[in-house]
């Protein structure tokens, strides 16, 4: 029997499979049959379900905004120790492989994610495959993804790289004081020589090989000017090469008027860049000896400063030999001093 929501005019109607009777378009009894909606049985059942209450304690447990999660990136393999025994080779030698690299855990950001719940406590990364036979190497260990919620945007940064020169003893001087042309006759450097201001506007390194194997780096700062610590011209460019020099060898003209103003000027350059830089280890070098004015201004100059001055020229090395006895000097000390502070000392 139909439910009687379906009734035509002369009452109820015989009993016929719901299925032929919906999709049937004979009209039955002369008329279609209606639909009613009115029907309080069939209301009840259209009733939109509820949603399940959920207590506090799963809401909890769903959405986590916050984990303590340990990672441990997989193992390298094991390399795989293995002898040539191919018949009639005698010395078949060594041919084990490498062990494969560890693998990666990765934090791999989704849209669909949004809690932390799905996120274990603890990642460990697989591990590598042992090497083989026949310089085989193992597998590396596959990467493991942690899929975590997007928390903001990925950042955008502008990186500023910066390599500061690593050299023991840095030329410190004025332009055109024969800072390059000092260079290249101490060591195998090939830094631009002219006869005019700034050509050198890269620090160039040279190394100062010795007959026991020691190697002194020396670099060659690019020529000061006074407000030098105030960024003009080039000044903090050439200044923060300095930083890193282990002693200084301030190169003077001679030849000029009163040689001691510039190495006053520039002492007070690097001491207002950097408070005790110009405290370090130091040789004052004069510079064009083979010049009159510059005999002239020699015993001038080593009356007014308390510092070592070794007299040389770079154009045609008289008294070269001095300036390297000293520099190695130099470079012991620092090398000893080093060593009683239980750190490695620079090597070239």
């Amino acid at each position: 029997m139909l439910p009687p929501c379906w009734a035509g005019p002369g009452g109820r109607l015989p009993w016929r499979p719901a299925l032929l009777l919906l999709l049937s378009p004979v009209p039955v009894r002369g008329r279609q049959p209606t639909f009613s909606t009115t029907c309080v049985r069939c209301s009840k059942n259209r009733r939109l379900r509820q949603k399940r209450v959920i207590s506090e304690r799963k809401l909890t447990r769903y959405f986590v905004d916050h984990r303590k999660v340990r990672v441990v990136g997989g193992q390298g393999g094991g390399g795989g120790y293995s002898f040539n025994s191919e018949p009639r080779k005698i010395f078949g030698g060594p041919d084990g492989g490498n062990g494969g690299d560890g693998g990666h855990v990765i934090l791999k950001a989704d849209q669909q994610m949004k809690s932390l719940s799905s996120v274990l406590p603890f990642y460990q990364g697989f591990h590598g495959e042992r090497g083989g036979t026949k310089n085989c190497y193992g597998a590396n260990g596959a990467y493991m993804y942690v899929k975590v919620p997007v928390g903001e945007p990925g950042q955008e940064r502008v990186l500023h790289l910066e390599l500061k020169t690593t050299a023991h003893a840095g030329l410190v001087g004025f332009p055109n004081a024969g800072k390059s042309s000092l260079l290249r006759a101490m060591s195998s450097a090939k830094p631009a020589v002219a006869a005019y201001p700034f050509t050198t506007l890269n620090p160039h390194v040279g190394i100062v090989r010795y007959q026991d194997y020691e190697q002194v780096a020396v670099a060659d700062i690019p020529g000061l000017i006074k407000g030098a610590h105030q960024n003009r011209g080039l000044g903090i460019a050439f200044l923060r090469h300095i930083e890193r020099c282990r002693f200084l060898l301030y190169v003077v003209d001679l030849s000029v008027s009163q040689p001691w103003i510039q190495l006053q000027d520039l002492k007070y350059e690097l001491e207002q860049y950097k408070k005790g830089l110009s405290e370090r280890p130091c040789v004052v070098i004069g510079n064009k000896i083979d010049l009159a004015q510059s005999r002239i201004n020699l015993p001038l100059l080593k009356e007014q400063i308390g510092e070592r001055v070794i007299a040389l020229s770079a154009l045609t090395g008289d008294n070269l030999e001095e300036l390297l006895l000293h520099l190695r000097e130099l470079y012991d000390t620092y090398v000893g001093t080093e060593q009683s502070r239980g750190q490695s000392p620079v090597k070239w």
